[in-house]
């Protein structure tokens, strides 16, 4: 069934693409102000970090909701942090705030009356301040250690009120910072896992090779010299679609997979005398049983393959993994 756009429909499609543009243009006017200053933020919150302070994000309104955004995004990637509301804050959530931390206002305006009260006990507590602002004029700049321009030619918002580009500019300022902190932080793969142990990301992140992979009788081996048919019997049996290859000194020389067997076939040759490893792809792509499961995954999809060979540190078979392996504990 095809739905015929009616004029009312054809004028929200073409507010859609306005506000689109509108938030895209304030984005990328953000681009621009990448500065010292930004660089001075990044420096005080990695030295925060380093003394086991924390970011805590505060803000009114929209603006608020951005700063619980942000918080969570550091948080996630390993850097303490948290949202203070601040009208909260000025009746005594304030001693949640340590020396070490380092605050980051989050603001339009910069003239809330809360944020107001609530900058002067953050210089008074001797943590350094980040602002994120609409308008470098406000008062709050004045008072603060390093000052961020996340200004907006306009709101999306017909009458240019609603907070929507700028909250949107915001909001992105505040990731860029979070995973430049990120980078420079070192943190990793193995980090992250330890922060998300739940649901399917934490699957991803946490479980590793050795737990999913085949091992001892349940990985298909036949040597160099082992005959076609029992590489194809050996193969069955163990129902991988594929049998790892073994020289005389149970070194890996490579792998014969079903793709290999299509080929000999279509060739029409004479099977009687071959051996395995006549047909087999030297060489085979490896992997270490300590792996996360999410590195088998990238290295499957990339060299387009279904099957692992895993070697111990020594480079000697110790097992092999399937996709089929992957998909039945939830990982793809």
């Amino acid at each position: 069934m095809v739905t015929e756009l009616t004029p009312n429909s054809e004028n929200s499609l073409d507010e859609i693409r306005r506000v689109i543009e509108v938030e895209a243009r304030a984005v990328e006017a953000l681009l621009s102000r990448i500065d010292d200053k930004v660089v001075r933020a990044l420096d005080l919150m990695e030295a925060c970090s380093k003394r086991n302070g924390r970011i805590i994000l505060t803000g009114m309104g929209k603006s608020g909701l951005v700063a619980r955004k942000i918080a969570a995004t550091l948080s996630s990637t390993g850097t303490p942090s948290l949202f203070l509301h601040p009208a909260e804050a000025i009746h005594g959530d304030m001693g949640v705030a340590n020396p070490q931390d380092v605050a980051i206002i989050v603001s339009k305006s910069g003239r809330t009356e809360e944020l107001s009260t609530l900058l002067p006990a953050f210089r008074l507590l001797g943590a350094p301040v980040i602002a994120l602002l609409g308008d470098l004029n406000a008062p709050v700049a004045q008072n603060c250690d390093v000052v961020i321009d996340v200004s907006v030619v306009e709101e999306a918002c017909p009458m240019d009120i609603i907070p929507t580009a700028s909250t949107t500019a915001a909001l992105v300022m505040g990731d860029a910072l979070a995973i430049a902190l990120l980078h420079r932080r070192g943190f990793s793969e193995d980090d992250f896992a330890l922060l998300h142990p739940g649901g399917i990301l934490g699957r991803r992140l946490l479980l590793k090779i050795e737990t999913v992979m085949h091992t001892g009788d349940a990985i298909p081996i036949v040597y160099h010299h082992t005959s076609l048919r029992e590489t194809i019997v050996e193969m069955t049996g163990k129902r991988l679609g594929c049998t790892c290859v073994l020289g005389s000194n149970d070194e890996l020389l490579g792998i014969v997979t079903d793709g290999d067997l299509r080929r000999l076939i279509e060739k029409n040759a004479d099977h009687s005398s071959i051996k395995a490893a006549d047909i087999m792809s030297p060489g085979p792509i490896t992997i270490f049983p300590g792996a996360l499961v999410t590195r088998a995954v990238h290295i499957m999809e990339k060299h387009s393959i279904t099957q692992l060979v895993v070697l111990d540190k020594e480079e000697k078979l110790v097992g092999i993994v399937h996709l089929h392996d992957l998909l039945k504990a939830g990982i793809t």
